[in-house]
């Protein structure tokens, strides 16, 4: 599934007032992922928000969604555990991975901002040991860093590599993972997966030519794993199977390419662009207070929340794309899920 490409939503964290672990709104996300049909969940990651490891939530999120996904459907799916910290923490989250059922870790690098590449390098292979790695290029305005195109060959070229989660929200730094992965000779061995919120449609509609050695190398985004689509996710799979259907027959017409700018606008206030992202994951939660799924904005960090501007930006792109959110839906079966 993960090599074929699917819809893989970065799973929010539901906090009650007092900044506790809400588990029936945790399960209810998780059951709402999946009836959205969503291929996977990604838990652990920068939307779960990074902090999970200093208030001892990590194993207990990712055992819940786990436990709550077996429990809800029989189909497969794609598991999908955030690493990260030094290589002691690292591995022992991806042994804890493994153990609780997930099937392949996405490894963030943002602990490691001073390491040489010979160091990050070592330090992905002693994962790789461990549980099938997904690379994470996370743009560096929210705590990832820079990655050249020699790393991304080096990584590439680690057998237990199955993916890259390709988010630096910037053109030339996802040219230099695919040439990466292009000069590795990985690009049929290892999924690339588009995480540029900004970007979403495009990512996943257009081809990449690749030049290397001579050659032109025609390669493309399978999928996509994004906080993004942590909202308004059943529109998100609809979007994703259209883009598939037009990349199958051949025919990316105007008014599909043309979604990707009101995409990216959505993301711009979901993500709070306007204050550098700080609102990112605050925004993202109040979509889903707003469909009922979340009681509120509350973030591990009492002083995350919107930025200024953020919440009437929201307002205007729920008016001005109401046709891209998946509200109906989530009416229908919230009572469900909270059950």
């Amino acid at each position: 599934m993960l090599a074929e490409g699917t819809v893989i939503p970065a799973h929010p964290l539901a906090l009650d007032s007092t900044y506790k672990l809400d588990e029936r709104r945790q399960r209810a996300l998780t059951r709402y992922y999946l009836d959205a049909g969503a291929g996977g969940l990604a838990v652990g990651v920068h939307t779960t928000q990074f902090a999970i490891r200093d208030v001892g939530l990590y194993e207990p999120v990712l055992s819940l969604a786990a436990e709550t996904a077996s429990e809800w459907t029989t189909r497969p799916l794609v598991m999908v555990a955030g690493l990260a910290g030094p290589t002691e923490q690292a591995v022992a989250e991806a042994r804890a991975a493994v153990r609780l059922g997930y099937h392949a870790g996405l490894l963030s690098l943002a602990a490691l901002r001073d390491a040489s590449e010979d160091q990050l390098v070592e330090h992905c292979r002693a994962l790789a040991a461990e549980i099938p790695l997904i690379g994470f290029y996370l743009q560096p305005s929210v705590g990832g860093r820079v990655l050249g195109a020699s790393f991304w060959k080096r990584f590439a070229e680690i057998d237990n590599v199955v993916a890259i989660k390709t988010a630096p929200f910037n053109r030339y730094r996802t040219l230099d993972v695919l040439r990466g992965v292009v000069a590795a000779g990985a690009a049929e061995r290892i999924a690339l997966y588009t995480g540029n919120d900004d970007h979403i449609l495009l990512d996943l509609a257009l081809p990449f030519d690749i030049r290397h050695e001579g050659r032109t190398h025609r390669i493309r985004f399978k999928g996509g794993l994004l906080g993004h689509w942590s909202v308004w996710t059943k529109g998100a799979v609809s979007l994703f199977e259209r883009v598939q259907a037009a990349v199958r027959a051949g025919t990316l017409d105007e008014d599909l390419l043309a979604l990707d700018a009101r995409v990216t606008d959505c993301n711009a206030a979901f993500f709070d662009v306007a204050n550098d992202f700080a609102g990112c994951i605050a925004g993202c939660h109040e979509v889903l207070r707003r469909q009922g799924l979340l009681n509120g904005i509350w973030c591990l960090d009492p002083a995350e929340t919107l930025g200024p501007g953020q919440a009437a930006e929201i307002d205007r792109v729920l008016a001005e794309h109401a046709d891209l959110s998946d509200d109906a839906f989530v009416a229908q079966n919230l009572s469900r899920w909270l059950a």
